[in-house]
């Protein structure tokens, strides 16, 4: 089977995807409009880091193949990279998918297609194959890698986001503009970048309960590598 690399493929498109995060926020003002933007981004970060939950959704294009993504609570939803749609489930240490026809089709063939055809397939958040996968479920990682900036930052000004009031801060270098919440606490809301690597993810209700129930009969991706 080629799943080895060709999820290694989908995972390379996958992590890109942390260069373009963001979330939402509540009632009062908090101030935070009139930091400096690098307090501004710092004070979205430790807001972040201290959730325990959040919705992910959007679309970004990485060397050219779309990625979609929906993520409830970050632990379980869809992605879809290429147009290969794929579920995705984090809980206890271990990463789950399920693929599409096509998914399965394009990481080992028809053979391989007809075999796993609606099973999940499972590794450790640690493994080779799901790392980058596994990323994008753990919100320290995702916050980390997102709210991380390479260039000079300036203010974009105040506009409203999802329906929230936000302060946007752009990066020079990068070229995306990161909106953070001007009321309740200063989530991140939302993160653009334009061109052909562009487009727009969303986060949005933060905090909210998390019930994950792991898949039964999960095929260790390891064991399908050693031919068991």
């Amino acid at each position: 089977m080629r799943a080895h690399a060709s999820l290694a493929a989908v995972a390379t498109c996958a992590v890109s995807l942390a260069a373009l995060l963001g979330g939402c926020g509540a009632s009062s003002d908090n101030g935070v409009a009139a930091k400096s933007p690098e307090q501004i981004v710092a004070a979205s970060k430790a807001a972040a880091e201290s959730a325990t939950s959040v919705h992910v959704s959007g679309t970004i294009v990485s060397n050219g193949a779309p990625i979609t993504l929906d993520l409830q609570q970050l632990r379980r939803g869809q992605l879809s990279v290429g147009g290969l749609g794929f579920e995705v489930i984090q809980t206890g240490g271990t990463v789950y998918i399920k693929g599409s026809e096509a998914f399965y089709r394009h990481i080992g063939g028809a053979t391989a297609a007809q075999l796993l055809q609606g099973r999940w397939l499972k590794a450790s958040t640690a493994s080779r194959e799901f790392a980058s996968i596994s990323s994008l479920t753990d919100l320290r990682q995702l916050v980390d890698a997102s709210l991380e900036h390479r260039g000079a930052l300036t203010k974009a000004g105040t506009t409203h986001v999802n329906g929230q009031a936000v302060v946007g801060v752009s990066d020079q270098t990068k070229g995306g503009t990161l909106y953070i919440a001007t009321t309740g606490k200063p989530y991140p809301v939302q993160i653009t970048k334009a061109g052909g690597g562009g487009g727009a993810v969303s986060f949005q209700g933060w905090n909210q309960p998390v019930t994950i129930v792991a898949p039964a009969n999960a095929l260790d991706i390891n064991q399908l590598r050693r031919g068991h």
